[in-house]
């Protein structure tokens, strides 16, 4: 994916200035609503969560797509909590020839992401759908792999959001989170007061809840100086046995 798409529209930049500070604006980081909403989405294509895109995606080499030789090419792939929708391109350039799928529970972000991948929605690549975690609209084993990029400190319910998205897998599917925060970093931390409903999760708290939802393999992988965390669990059983 071409990386400028991401870029701030000057009108954008200036706008998240003057808002930034204000506790009304940080809600929209949890369900962006109205204007203001779509500025917060457009931020989060880029920026700060490119990079953790960038740091996250590789870990993934070897399991679900990527440049290593011999590596599985899934046939679907979710994208839970879409957001503005980067990490659907991002996806589909690691991915060339799979369908993927974004879920987000707010409109504006659904809006907003399907305008970022118009063209490869159009060309039947890629749909986005509103919906809920802790309820998906989707089959039982309809996905070989779930992504979770900076969303599961909103998701209300965790342990059955994490219920949802092993039975959405399919037997042997993989499960990424990758989070910006490790619950040790003082900036998230003021953050998590700010904005309501968050919750910020450490290492060893994402691997009991994966351990309690059924998930096996899971491996965990932290970056101290910048406090990124990421989970790859699997789903050796599915959702019947």
């Amino acid at each position: 994916m071409d990386e400028s798409r991401t870029i701030l529209s000057e009108a954008d930049r200036l706008r998240h200035e003057e808002l930034w500070g204000r506790e009304d604006y940080f809600q929209n980081a949890r369900k962006p609503v109205g204007e203001d909403g779509r500025v917060m989405i457009r931020r989060m294509n880029g920026g700060a969560h490119a990079l953790l895109a960038a740091w996250g995606f590789p870990l993934l080499d070897g399991i679900v797509g990527g440049p290593i030789e011999g590596a599985t090419e899934p046939e679907a792939i979710l994208d839970a909590g879409c957001g503005g929708g980067a990490n659907l391109a991002r996806w589909m350039d690691r991915c060339p020839d799979v369908r993927v799928t974004g879920l987000d529970f707010s409109p504006i972000s659904v809006e907003e992401s399907r305008r970022f991948n118009a063209e490869d929605i159009a060309a039947g690549r890629c749909e986005v759908v509103q919906g809920d975690v802790m309820q998906m609209p989707f089959a039982d084993n309809s996905f070989d792999c779930v992504s979770a990029f900076e969303t599961v400190y909103f998701w209300p319910d965790i342990a059955r959001a994490f219920a949802e998205v092993k039975r959405v897998l399919k037997p042997g599917g993989t499960f990424f989170i990758c989070n910006e925060s490790d619950a040790l970093d003082q900036r998230a931390i003021d953050a998590c007061k700010l904005i309501h409903g968050m919750r910020l999760y450490k290492a060893e708290e994402l691997q009991a809840l994966l351990e309690q939802a059924g998930f096996d393999q899971i491996k965990l992988f932290r970056q101290p100086d910048t406090h990124y965390l990421a989970a790859i669990a699997k789903n050796l059983l599915s959702s019947k046995d």
